[in-house]
């Protein structure tokens, strides 16, 4: 039982493959202090609880929808075993991605990490009884009988899935109710969900070029005590197809950055209202790069601009 309490490959990416030893947390009060040879990621706290979550963790769209042969399981065990070792435990998942509930459930067994994971699905569907099936399966897949965080999947009979959402936490089998979308057409609507105070969870896309999310719902998030996951860091790939054969700029050493990977997840984390940040890879080599956004010091506003002025004149 899961219980979390503490606190295609791109040839375009730097990755580093240095540890985390010797990174200072500084710049955000919104980060947990830790020790400066703390090789654990900084954690973030949820509004609602207290409960301290770390800033980076794993999406499983695309990525993790595989069958239980296929060789890229032994590098998705990996992915994982990397995740925990350095302080990350958030693993976001949804039946809407074919097997990824079930290589997650079956490859957290396997790793002997599997109570410092916090994981998180979906229900997508419509009606009440098939939402109960499809939870009930998703618990399941993922082997669980507590879910840390079950979320409606892109507002999908919303109130529906609310009730029995509600039943469920609680009984004590959720824990955290959230909602999610991954485009800014939805945005009017999370923003009126956040706000009724229902819900302990919002996910929805952000990155340096889908920054719709700043201009209402980041701030609704943060009112309203909502904690923020974040989808779609990299827009895709599209960020590390602009900025293929550019070098980072000299000053991005300032907040502790030294890839572009680091670059445009720090640039998200710079925002106080973001809880976690969720990249999907299935190469262990990208999640060593990954979770190093999550240590060494934060960009505030002012270089996020500088970040964003920067990566708009390439």
């Amino acid at each position: 039982m899961n219980r979390f309490r503490s606190a295609s490959a791109n040839p375009v990416r730097r990755i580093v493959l240095k540890g985390l030893a010797g990174m200072v947390l500084a710049g955000s009060p919104a980060f947990a202090a830790t020790p400066a040879n703390d090789k654990r990621m900084a954690t973030r706290t949820i509004p609602k609880t207290g409960e301290s979550l770390p800033v980076v963790g794993v999406g499983t769209w695309q990525t993790f929808d595989v069958g239980p042969q296929a060789p890229e399981r032994a590098e998705l065990r990996q992915v994982l075993e990397l995740l925990a070792q350095n302080g990350g435990s958030v693993i976001d998942s949804s039946p809407m991605y074919g097997q990824a509930e079930r290589v997650v459930g079956d490859l957290t067994s396997e790793t002997g990490a599997r109570d410092n994971f916090f994981f998180a699905t979906k229900v997508w569907t419509s009606g009440r009884e098939a939402g109960i099936r499809q939870m009930e399966q998703s618990f399941r897949l993922m082997r669980t009988e507590r879910m840390d965080l079950m979320q409606v999947h892109n507002l999908l009979d919303v109130q529906t899935h609310l009730a029995t959402m509600r039943e469920w936490q609680a009984a004590g089998r959720i824990r955290y109710l959230g909602i999610t979308h991954y485009h800014a057409g939805a945005y009017r609507e999370l923003e009126r969900l956040a706000r009724t105070k229902q819900f302990d969870f919002a996910q929805f896309n952000l990155s340096m070029v889908e920054r719709e999310a700043e201009d209402r719902l980041l701030q609704a998030c943060g009112e309203s005590g909502v904690a923020v996951i974040v989808n779609r860091p990299f827009a895709g790939a599209s960020l590390f197809g602009r900025v293929k054969g550019k070098p980072l700029p000299p000053w991005a050493a300032e907040f502790d950055c030294t890839s572009w990977a680091q670059f445009f997840l720090k640039w998200i984390l710079g925002h106080p209202e973001v809880s976690c940040v969720i990249p999907g890879t299935r190469r262990v080599e990208h999640l060593k790069d990954n979770v190093l956004a999550g240590g060494g010091r934060v960009p505030d506003a002012a270089m996020r601009k500088r970040m964003l002025d920067y990566v708009q004149q390439l």
